[in-house]
């Protein structure tokens, strides 16, 4: 009992129990509430995160396709060098290679573009479902530091009634 002691006057024991419960529930309080800060930050920082891959994947769809249709001007050239250099001319059949090159450029280039854009699509629900996420997870501390609070006052007030 000496530890409780001041001098001649004795501190309740009640009372430091009500003052511990009371320290408790603040701290309680406080930490829920950094965590649900911190579950905001890091759900916003992962939004954003799949935000730029999405900028990311639209980028390369761009490249892709250019890439293609650089080719395909290629395939093209040479069909067109191919027909000239054999004395033909560019009617019926080599015409119509050069059409199915062209139109098949073209589904090509549209199927890129498709799949791009579902990626792209993709990236950026993932993004909005991330936010929803860290809001439901930071609503949770919230609710949380409020328990830590009511229970911080509850034990102090059950402390206080033990006297």
């Amino acid at each position: 009992l000496y530890p409780l002691c001041k001098g001649d006057i004795m501190v309740d024991p009640v009372t430091i129990a009500a003052g511990a419960s009371a320290v408790s529930g603040m701290m309680g309080y406080k930490g829920n509430r950094a965590s649900a800060k911190s579950a905001r930050q890091v759900g916003e920082y992962n939004a954003q995160v799949a935000e730029n891959e999405a900028v990311l994947l639209q980028r390369a769809t761009r490249d892709q396709e250019r890439n293609l249709r650089i080719n395909s001007e290629r395939l093209a050239a040479n069909q067109r060098v191919m027909t000239a250099a054999s004395g033909v001319q560019m009617t019926g059949s080599p015409l119509n290679a050069l059409a199915t090159t062209f139109f098949g450029t073209e589904e090509d280039a549209a199927l890129i573009r498709s799949a791009g854009n579902i990626a792209e699509l993709n990236k950026l629900s993932e993004a909005a479902l991330t936010r929803v996420q860290a809001g439901a997870s930071a609503a949770t501390f919230r609710y949380k530091s409020y328990g830590s609070l009511l229970s911080g006052a509850s034990g102090m007030a059950e402390a206080t009634t033990l006297k």
